[in-house]
């Protein structure tokens, strides 16, 4: 006997592969989901899709109408247009038999005028749709056929358990003028490309957050949004030289600096805010200010000679924080944790030269 040496899986390792394993694809990762997950993850591949929908909505549970996950149109939500997404995590491709249910429910809570129908609808499939499904979908009157041949056996008793629903009178003319081209599909692999796009796509599947931008210099003029942490920083100054000082011509050489050196600071946090909004979950910049206002209050707070002093103490105290499980932790650097401290002081929730101290 001769031994068996695996060489596809000596080739292929490396240190990242001993310490986490071998990465599982995405297309299989997801079918992994929960199908609560699929729909989340559905709805949150839907805010790549921000220029189409002025909101986006997940409907959840019994009683749903068969809707998921809506995008509307405009504000005005159903009435100015509306598409539905349709979400099924089966251990198979989606089959005719799996959505005749689904086309049911459309079609019967539209003709009650629980909502208008959507302009367009797309089954969310987390291993697709079979060959049989997809070619349906491309013939629409075939599909309004089988969907009428089929409602007897998937749609009469299933679409509601109070009642049976039988496609007849008012209800069959409903359906067929029913326009069948609405329905159609989204690829696993077209839903992960746009899910890469959003800013939860880090978080749910790993592998790092992307390469960061070169932080912002601070324009010559002042903007508005730095007035207040500014006038701290002016206030700083003005206790430190015993004289009110408020733009730069009144500083020296090297409180000038002192003040470049702050402002690029804040520039470089407002950078981080800018990426965190684009690449990961809402409030998880927030999280990081938060982490860093903790970590310097008590310096802060502390007795200082006078305000420039406090502003320095804190200011370096923030430069030795290093965040422990913030998603942001891998990007963030040094200039980033100071800088915060100004976008803190800009919110009042750090002070330089508190008030008592200033009468």
């Amino acid at each position: 006997m001769k031994p068996v040496s695996p060489k596809t899986l000596i080739e292929c390792s490396s240190a990242e592969h001993v310490y986490g394993g071998i990465p599982i694809p995405k297309p299989l990762r997801v079918t992994t989901f929960s199908p609560a997950e699929w729909e989340s993850f559905t709805q949150e591949w839907l805010t790549s899709l921000k220029d189409s929908y002025a909101s986006v909505e997940r409907h959840s549970g019994s009683g749903d109408q068969g809707i998921d996950v809506a995008g509307f149109i405009e504000d005005s939500r159903w009435e100015s247009g509306w598409d539905n997404y349709q979400c099924k995590h089966y251990d198979h491709p989606l089959n005719p038999s799996d959505v005749w249910v689904e086309i049911g429910k459309i079609v019967y809570y539209s003709y009650k005028q629980e909502y208008p129908p959507p302009h367009k609808y797309y089954f969310i499939a987390s291993r697709d749709i079979g060959t049989k499904l997809g070619k349906l979908l491309k013939t629409p009157e075939k599909l309004k056929e089988e969907a009428k041949i089929n409602w007897e056996k998937y749609c009469q008793k299933q679409i509601t358990a109070t009642t049976s629903i039988h496609l007849e009178g008012d209800l069959l003319d409903w359906f067929e003028a029913f326009d069948f081209s609405i329905f159609s599909t989204k690829s696993v692999v077209d839903l992960i490309d746009g899910h890469s796009k959003t800013p939860y796509h880090a978080v749910r599947f790993g592998g790092g957050l992307p390469p960061r931008p070169v932080p912002i210099s601070p324009p010559q003029e002042l903007e508005t949004e730095e007035s207040h942490y500014i006038q701290q920083i002016f206030n700083a100054y003005s206790d430190n030289m015993g004289i009110h000082v408020n733009d730069v011509s009144g500083l020296s050489s090297s409180l000038r600096r002192d003040f470049l050196r702050q402002r690029e600071r804040f520039y470089h946090a407002e950078s981080l805010r800018n990426f965190a909004r684009d690449t990961v979950p809402e409030g998880t910049f927030e999280n990081l200010q938060n982490e860093i206002f903790h970590g310097v209050i008590d310096v802060c707070d502390c007795s200082h000679g006078d305000g420039l002093a406090r502003m320095k103490a804190t200011v370096a105290q923030a430069a030795n924080i290093s965040p422990t499980s913030n998603p942001l932790k891998s990007v963030v650097g040094v200039q980033d944790r100071q800088g915060i401290c100004h976008q803190l002081a800009n919110e009042n929730r750090l002070i330089w030269v508190p008030m008592e101290e200033e009468t």
